[in-house]
């Protein structure tokens, strides 16, 4: 589990390997990542946009840019939690995510969200930890 806070927005991040959707002969893994953004503030914010960078066992990255998660633009009043599963593809057995939310508050202030840097580890990777 890894974890991360910005100005009282906690954001959590679990990741698993999806053996039944990988194909390891063909170069293929899948990891599914359970994410839960908590407020822990004291106004209500809104998840506007998301950016990934990625980076697989051979060091390629790729960069994803989007409208809220999963089709959502969650709003999060203080204490409230939203929690979605989303999942990545890669050609290696492991890699690297980290990323950000753009968020706004109820008074129209833009705030910068990290995700922490998480680990995609199959077993098919080396026994070095990303």
């Amino acid at each position: 589990m890894y974890t991360k806070t910005t100005k009282d927005i906690k954001v959590t991040v679990l990741p698993h390997y999806m053996g039944d959707q990988s194909e390891p002969e063909e170069n293929r893994y899948f990891w599914a990542y359970t994410i839960q953004v908590e407020n822990h503030g004291k106004e209500t914010v809104q998840l506007l946009n998301r950016y990934w960078h990625i980076t697989d066992g051979l060091g390629r990255s790729q960069e994803v840019r989007g409208s809220g998660v999963v089709g959502a633009q969650p709003v999060l009043k203080p204490g409230e939690a939203f929690e979605y599963t989303s999942g990545v593809p890669l050609q290696t057995p492991n890699g690297i995510m980290v990323g950000e939310y753009e968020m706004v508050g109820e008074q129209g202030n833009k705030l910068q969200v990290a995700v922490p840097a998480f680990s995609l580890d199959s077993p098919f990777g080396m026994s070095r930890p990303n």
